[in-house]
């Protein structure tokens, strides 16, 4: 198996990833690209094999899948890539967001410092550039981890941890950027995102909430063809 690295975004010091960390990778970059499809087993050995690895760090890998929401374990099945959002809990998550998120970058506007929002814009522009992508598939399931640390970053500015709890407990963007394979998802994500930074800079709360908002329509919209 190849080694891969990953960028301390500090220093800019490249490390090696460890043997379960990119075993880890490779399995979340072909459940996010749908190359392990939604329901579809997850062997242990017959993944070990095909990585060139023993069983421990596939396991370890699942493990934290699970955790991640991605893969379920059965009793006696064993692991298998879990089931995209049905049509209504698609309907159900989004109207979740807009209860929440359009709130908290409005308080996460009136909270902020320097620093803070330094760090938001840290986590923006890592999205758009970062550690160069090997190929499609690494892009796209980079792009989507990235979009949950922006999206956290303003919750955890917000300064509500329950609200923050909550949202996070969903693992909201690993799921719906399963649900479409396209390009398009997420360069309109940074134009979006880029709308509310400009409301942060600002310093408009009103305009923040706004933004949010717009944001979280435009992707339930963007991603709602997956039921069509």
């Amino acid at each position: 198996m190849a080694v891969t690295t990953d960028r301390d975004q500090k220093s800019g010091f490249v490390r090696p990833l460890s043997i379960a960390e990119s075993v880890h990778e490779r399995i979340y970059e072909r459940i996010m690209s749908l190359e392990i499809p939604p329901g579809a087993r997850i062997p242990i050995d017959g993944l070990a094999r095909e990585l060139n690895v023993s069983q421990t760090p596939v396991r370890e890998a699942l493990t934290r899948l699970e955790r991640e929401g991605l893969v379920r374990k059965a009793h006696l099945i064993g692991y298998s890539a879990s089931p995209q959002l049905t049509h209504k809990e698609f309907d159900n998550l989004y109207k979740f967001r807009l209860m929440l998120e359009p709130e908290s970058a409005r308080q996460a506007c009136l909270n902020l410092t320097p620093e803070t929002l330094a760090r938001i814009e840290a986590a923006a522009a890592d999205m758009e550039q970062g550690e160069q992508p090997v190929d499609r598939n690494s892009r796209y399931s980079r792009f989507a981890r990235a979009d949950a640390h922006f999206h956290d970053e303003i919750l955890q500015v917000a300064d509500n941890e329950f609200v923050r709890q909550a949202l996070n407990d969903q693992h909201i963007h690993l799921h719906i950027f399963r649900l479409m394979f396209h390009s398009r998802v997420t360069q309109e994500a940074l134009e979006e995102h880029e709308r509310l930074l400009a409301a942060f800079r600002a310093g408009d709360a009103d305009a923040a909430y706004s933004a949010m908002h717009d944001h979280i329509e435009r992707s339930r919209d963007r991603l709602a063809a997956a039921f069509e």
